[in-house]
């Protein structure tokens, strides 16, 4: 009986009387054996069932995998049991029909995806047991329940909902117990009765990561066999992939192939201490030669000599057994003998757990190689790029007809040849072709000659810092402002943090400081310009000309430089609040934070009246520039916001009492995605007619100002009630900076542009999501829905999780397609991005990003996250400009 998402600390904590009470009565006075059985990450499903059956640690690229579960090939017990000719019966999670189509006797799956349901889910699994249990032609029943994962992950482990949904689970097992124990007296073999977790529950109600409530689950194992307690003992501790040849020696199975786990010595207690030796001899058998297949110089593993000492060892006792003895010195011999079986057991398994821990470093190197030429080549050829011309001059063709690129492909050739064939175990890159090598190769060095030839051709001028912004010179000096610097600096710095672990578990906290650092250098630009720049003399003349204006000029002018000067501030501000609202990360997410306190039942008013004022103000802060048909839906929508989330008892209506019963809110949240549509709609034939019937800007600006206001209106619809005032502060930061900052500071397009990258990956953190794959929130993905329908909830998911990052880019491109006044420099930064383009051909410019951002993903996904976020920078700076300025920088007719 598998109970998906169960904690340990649901059944062996203090709860654990409430929550389990025939289970605990069980464990603390039946005939049971408790553990606490640590789980490795990811803890996410089909994962976890592959170690639970194959006693293998799958790899992070199984978390892929989970969404669409293929048929496991690998040696498991399920595959054991069925060739020993055992019948076994399935119902649950329909991930175990994908990973075993065809070894179940009978089977009814459950899709384990749609988490708003979890009464219905559990009740197709628990209307098969009454006549299951009175039948006698099964060997094994197995029972996957997944209601207590998904209500998990709608509101969390200390919802309401939880003790519930333990109960339900703790009346099951007791009528599976029951019914064994009527059937014990028949004198059929002892029954086993399993009860455990795939893996645990973090404290906001996900799982994924390596939490200590993530990674730990309760296991137990009931039987006759084992001794009846007289109190609760502290369970032991064991790892999951223990429970693989515990079960497979206890069914008389083969153990699985590749299975890293030993057997749990308690539940061997009962046996003779021969059936106990030759238990761990089969288990160490097993092992020895996994380690053999695994590691070339498997004999220098202290575990494989501990196996081989223990079992010559054995040996010799099971010749004193045979001739009769029974003195003392062999009951000695034999606890000595099953010391050494532990002890060697207990190595190996750690040796093999390693080595599957280890990656393929030569292909990530190369990965990191190649992406890095690429980021230095356009550093390097920015300053050309910038300049009047707007040309990226490349020295190619010189560059592949010298000495040094034959010579250095040469030097990589032998490199590889030397890695690959000298490799002890094989890696991606040696198994491509001699082709694509050869192409890598010739790329990696005609990059490096070229990083050579610009390197040689800045360093006779130098760069110069300048007070003022990067401006285009006829010399080829390339001016940076202290901004210019900060946001290069910050970039490259974090790009090379994430070579390390700990700032990739604690991200956020580097977007954190570089956020506070951008607003203090911000903040030093305004009060330059309002206090220490020199108004010119000739704007001065002309403002005094203007008498009858003047005093109202002088008292706008007045008020615009205080709201400037408050806007850093007040940024900061907002900033320092939202980072108290979740927390997030590794070292410090168990803590409570704001989020916590404003969703526990006794401050829901509070919840109510912030989530109707954020929705309040975001309605003022958005219906600005939209016509009045979508401010009309954008206010009937948000009012459907607040519907839906009382729907669901986040927030209480004034004339709503608190112990009314929720719903899934499904009426309100599709009344919500109609307005929604409208304004997309709505937003879009602007859009089109601005481009197709007429060349209106206004129109066009309103155009994507309303589509913006749709993914507001959205994003508001799937974030929870408590990160309403995320997406406040963040229309909020955008409407003062777009009107303060960039406007009248002059910031050019590739500053706004970076200033909006760093403003949308630190709101990304503020959300209360991290690099932990727990900290996905997949119940936003069935708002609305009312089964599983895998594309909207897709889109739902990944839209919410990343709708910081995309509405700030989203701002960024309405907010420079409303700025018609271009200044010399905006346009030298967009002509930029149009002369790299130009410089490569686009079909091949296309198919290289593509390529590159696969294999980074998949790299990616196992340590250096560097190279994904080096790609996404280079692609967020370079497209997006592109795109946006390219209308400014050439004549409309062009590009028709």
């Amino acid at each position: 009986m598998l109970v998906d998402a169960l904690r340990e600390d649901f059944v062996f904590g203090p709860n654990g009387p409430m929550f389990l009470p025939y289970t605990r009565h069980v464990i603390e006075r039946g005939s049971s054996l408790s553990f606490v059985a640590k789980a490795r990450p990811p803890t996410v499903t089909m994962p976890r069932i592959k170690a639970l059956t194959t006693g293998s640690i799958p790899g992070f690229i199984d978390v892929v995998m989970n969404l669409n579960s293929p048929a496991l090939s690998e040696d498991n017990l399920i595959w054991q049991a069925k060739t020993a000719g055992k019948k076994i019966i399935f119902y649950g999670d329909d991930t175990w029909v994908r990973l075993f189509p065809k070894h179940f006797m009978e089977y009814d799956g459950t899709t384990s995806f749609f988490v708003s349901d979890y009464t219905e889910v559990d009740n197709n699994v628990t209307r098969h047991l009454d006549s299951t249990l009175k039948r006698d032609d099964w060997d094994i029943l197995i029972l996957h329940y997944l209601g207590l994962d998904h209500i998990g992950h709608i509101s969390g482990p200390h919802s309401s909902l939880i003790q519930p949904k333990l109960l339900e689970m703790d009346d099951i097992l007791k009528k599976i117990h029951g019914s064994l124990v009527s059937k014990e007296a028949d004198g059929s073999l002892p029954y086993l009765l399993v009860l455990c977790g795939d893996h645990g529950m973090s404290e906001t109600g996900s799982h994924g990561g390596s939490s200590e409530p993530e990674i730990n689950t309760p296991l137990v194992l009931i039987s006759p066999i084992f001794k009846r307690k007289a109190e609760m003992e502290k369970p032991g501790v064991v790892e999951q992939v223990d429970l693989t040849p515990t079960l497979a020696l206890g069914l008389g199975l083969p153990i699985s192939q590749n299975s890293v786990g030993h057997v749990i010595p308690g539940v061997l207690e009962e046996s003779s201490l021969r059936e106990q030796l030759r238990f761990l001899h089969l288990n160490g058998h097993q092992l020895s030669c996994l380690l053999k297949d695994s590691t070339p110089e498997y004999q220098k593993e202290a575990g494989f000599e501990q196996f081989r000492v223990a079992e010559k060892a054995h040996g010799s006792w099971m010749k004193l057994y045979l001739e009769g003895n029974t003195s003392e010195v062999l009951t000695n011999m034999g606890k000595k003998v099953l010391k050494q079986y532990l002890e060697a057991l207990a190595a190996m398994s750690s040796a093999l757990s390693k080595q599957l821990g280890k990656y393929d470093m030569y292909s990530m190197i190369a990965g990191m190689v190649f992406v890095f030429q690429l980021l230095l080549v356009l550093l390097l050829a920015m300053p050309e790029a910038l300049s009047g011309s707007a040309s990226v001059d490349l020295p190619v063709l010189s560059s592949l007809l010298s000495l040094p690129f034959y010579l250095l492909c040469l030097f990589l050739a032998s490199v590889h040849v030397l890695v690959c064939t000298s490799a002890e175990s094989s890696c991606y890159f040696c198994s491509l072709s001699w082709g694509l090598v050869f192409a890598a190769v010739a790329f990696s060095s005609a990059m490096f000659c070229i990083l050579i030839s610009l390197a040689r051709r800045r360093l006779p001028d130098g760069s110069q810092f300048h007070g003022k912004s990067p401006q285009s010179s006829s010399g080829g000096e390339w001016m940076l402002s202290e901004l210019d610097v900060l946001l290069l600096a910050g970039t490259v710095g974090h790009t090379l943090s994430l070579a390390a672990s700990s700032f990739v578990e604690e991200e956020h906290q580097t977007w954190y400081f570089l956020l506070n650092t951008l607003c203090l250098t911000v903040f030093q630009d305004v009060c330059r310009k309002y206090f220490r720049e020199q108004r010119d003399e000739e704007e001065q003349i002309v403002l005094s000309k203007k008498s009858q204006t003047f005093s109202h000029s002088g008292s706008e002018m007045c008020s615009e430089k205080w709201l400037a000067l408050a806007t850093p501030p007040f940024t900061l501000l907002c900033c320092r609040l939202l980072r108290s609202l979740n927390q997030t990360g590794v070292q410090w997410a168990h803590l409570p934070d704001v989020g916590h306190w404003l969703n526990s039942s006794e401050h829901k008013v509070i919840l109510s009246l912030l989530s109707a004022f954020c929705l309040v103000l975001i309605y003022l802060l958005v219906q600005r520039r939209c016509s009045w048909v979508s401010k009309v839906a954008l206010a009937f929508g948000l009012v459907g916001v607040y519907s839906y989330r009382a729907a669901v008892g986040n927030v209480l209506f004034p004339w709503q009492h608190s112990s009314r019963t929720t719903s899934k809110g499904t009426v309100e949240a599709r009344f919500v995605y109609v307005f929604v549509l409208g304004i997309l709609f709505s937003g879009t034939k602007d859009l089109l007619r601005s481009q197709i019937i007429t060349t209106d800007s206004k129109l066009k600006s309103r155009g994507l100002w309303e589509i913006y206001s749709g993914l507001v209106l959205l994003v508001s619809l799937l974030f929870r009630a408590h990160n309403l005032p995320v997406l406040c502060c963040c229309l909020l930061i955008q409407t003062l900076m777009a009107q303060f900052i960039w406007k009248k500071l002059h910031y050019d397009a590739a500053q706004t542009t970076i200033m909006h990258y760093w403003f949308g990956q630190a709101f990304f953190y503020f959300q209360g999501n991290s690099n932990n794959i727990a900290t996905v929130d997949i119940s936003v993905g069935f708002v609305g829905l009312e089964s599983y329908v895998e594309a909207p909830a897709v889109f739902l998911t990944a839209l919410s999780t990343y709708a910081g990052p995309l509405l700030w880019a989203c701002h960024l491109v309405c907010y420079l397609s409303s700025e018609r006044d271009r200044s010399p420099v905006a346009v030298g930064h967009g002509c930029y991005c149009l002369a790299l383009l130009r410089s490569v051909p686009a079909a091949a410019y296309i198919v290289l990003v593509t390529v590159l951002r696969y294999h980074l993903f998949i790299w990616s996904v196992f340590s250096p996250k560097l190279l994904y976020e080096s790609m996404h920078l280079l692609l967020t700076a370079g497209v997006c400009l592109f795109f946006i300025t390219m209308e400014q920088t050439q004549p409309k007719s062009d590009f028709q």
